[in-house]
């Protein structure tokens, strides 16, 4: 087995561009760590004009055909850092066909078409890595992968969008509301022009998507989770929120319950002793909860070029390693899929609702005693000082009987917030 091993490097973006400098500052490291050396030949761009200056300074061939790369024998080993679904998908299982390993960070793919690519790096041998397509540069995936794997996991839960904690911790420490944290967000490049897939919680389910498979082997997809964004957390629910003693946080989470595994993204009251409740700004965390660990905490930057880049590299040494000693290559993920999921329509969880009122004068007692006799378990109902806002959180709901308490609370004004709440109020 030869002692150099050449990478293919599809897209030369700002993590790509990454990948390049952080391999060449650590290349002395890692050939004397490993015995290999590891080499960019070629990056696949769309314009080589405006990419020049990158090839020339660390001397590698710009191409604009993906044939160039998937076909070209002295190329082990392919980084895809293109993004989105199409053509990246097309192209790494062209390079998975053609014998070559590759490493991505591309969560929308693994979490969409991940069991088909992982079929066909299977049937052709080789390695396909995706540490970075979850939590940037936390090593999270590989840690899941083997420390875990004489261990149950019982729950997986994070924050694991950096654009949607850097606009929530902003709204709790400075009072803005959400357009104006969304605005800085994008002006600091924490946000995209278009933020949707952030803010309505899609790649948050995504990530968790990745997460469940390798936590307890479940086969998910969107459908499968409950899933809501931060659009309407208003700043007079996190005034309220703060004043109970929690933070806001968008949690993304996958449990097992007595009928299997379920998962959701969505706004969380977290406690403010909680572990998940001190990550701030654009940093992501993961806390895991284990019978043989116990409780843990995955925490660091969730984004950015250099540490989505280092995570990158981690699985390329892998991949080298392996392949330098000949070793056959499993799935990154060991675990089978097919863990059986829960009914959503059964799963019980809290909440925390705001409404503003009517005219008309509200009692809460009488509300509160009206709600529990219907067999709702209110254990928190106020009215703002201010203003005419009733603010409640009810523990123990299934998704039937919450519709229903929505549907008349409506009755006595508009509902305002809609947030879980992580444990049981009456325990905080």
């Amino acid at each position: 087995m030869k002692k150099e091993m050449k990478i293919g490097l599809l897209g030369l973006g700002v993590v790509a561009t990454g990948v390049v400098e952080r391999l060449a500052a650590q290349q002395k490291q890692i050939e004397a760590q490993t015995g290999i050396l590891l080499s960019i030949e070629k990056a696949l761009v769309l314009n080589p004009q405006e990419k020049a200056a990158v090839a020339k300074a660390h001397g590698f061939e710009l191409v604009t055909n993906i044939e160039d790369i998937t076909k070209d024998a002295e190329i082990d080993i392919v980084i895809e850092l293109i993004g989105r679904i199409s053509p990246a998908k097309e192209y790494i299982l062209s390079a998975l066909k053609n014998g070559k390993h590759v490493v991505t960070a591309n969560k929308d793919l693994i979490a969409q078409h991940g069991k088909e690519i992982i079929a066909v790096a299977k049937e052709h041998k080789v390695g396909f890595y995706y540490e970075a397509s979850v939590g940037g540069g936390i090593p999270l995936l590989r840690p899941l992968a083997t420390s875990y794997a004489a261990d149950t996991i019982t729950s997986i839960k994070g924050i694991v969008n950096g654009t949607t904690n850097y606009m929530l911790t902003k709204m709790m420490e400075e009072q803005m509301d959400y357009q104006t944290a969304l605005a800085q967000a994008q002006a600091l490049g924490f946000a995209e022009s278009d933020p949707t897939n952030d803010v309505d919680g899609i790649d948050a389910a995504y990530k968790m998507i990745i997460l469940g498979a390798f936590a307890f082997g479940a086969d998910l997809s969107l459908s499968d989770l409950s899933i809501q964004g931060i659009r309407h957390v208003q700043a007079a629910d996190v005034v309220t929120a703060q004043t109970l003693g929690y933070e806001v946080k968008l949690i993304g989470e996958v449990k097992r319950v007595a009928q299997g595994i379920t998962a959701r993204v969505s706004p969380v009251l977290v406690p403010k002793t909680h572990p998940l409740a001190m990550i701030k700004n654009e940093y992501n965390g993961v806390f895991i909860e284990s019978e043989g660990i116990g409780q843990s905490l995955l925490y660091g930057p969730g984004a950015g070029a250099l540490p989505t880049a280092t995570s990158v590299l981690s699985d390329l040494i892998e991949i080298a390693d392996r392949a330098y000693d000949q070793q056959s290559f499993e799935a990154f993920n060991r675990k089978e899929l097919g863990s059986p999921l829960a009914d959503r329509s059964v799963v019980e969880e809290n909440y925390f609702i705001s409404v503003e009122l009517n005219a008309t004068p509200v009692s809460v007692d009488a509300l509160v005693q009206s709600l529990n006799k219907q067999g709702y378990k209110v254990v928190y109902c106020a009215l703002a000082a201010t203003e005419n806002r009733l603010s409640l959180i009810v523990n123990h709901v299934v998704p039937s009987a919450y519709e229903a308490l929505l549907a008349e609370l409506a009755t006595q004004g508009q509902i305002q917030g809609q947030l879980g709440v992580m444990g049981d109020y009456n325990e905080n």
